[in-house]
């Protein structure tokens, strides 16, 4: 994302700090600690915050489509939550919340008809919330 600047494209109100654009060392160092990697079941298996490896085996994935699977769950009953952050570069709530209220599912009618609510966390506001059935898209 060198074309972002310093801009952390998680939220653009913000400087991009770091490879990251945020510290993840307490999250890496507690998902290390032996009884968490115990408890995981995942033995001697490293965390990293971000892996190369992954990385490059999954860019092949890149932009594909996969939408189309996602009314078949619905219709299984399987909850799905759409989420994006208002000020999120990457994955914006626009055209997010586009393509949820354009899937074709049984729920759709309703869905898209369905009222935005406060979301709250703690009392604040913290994002508006839509759903119906087991569809949620929060921004």
């Amino acid at each position: 994302m060198d074309i972002a600047g310093d801009i952390n494209y998680y939220d653009i109100r913000k400087k991009c700090v770091g490879s990251l654009c945020y510290d993840f060392s307490k999250a890496d160092t507690f998902l290390n600690t032996k009884t968490v990697r115990e408890a995981l079941g995942v033995g001697d298996l490293e965390f990293v915050s971000c892996s190369s490896t992954v990385y490059n085996a999954m860019l092949q994935d890149w932009m594909k489509n996969l939408e189309v699977g996602i009314p078949a769950l619905l219709e299984d009953g399987i909850k799905l939550l759409v989420y994006a952050g208002e000020e999120d570069l990457i994955c914006n709530w626009l055209g997010n919340s586009r393509w949820v209220d354009a899937m074709k599912w049984s729920g759709q009618k309703e869905f898209t008809a369905s009222p935005a609510t406060p979301y709250l966390v703690d009392s604040e506001e913290a994002g508006i919330l839509k759903s119906h059935g087991p569809l949620a898209f929060l921004k």
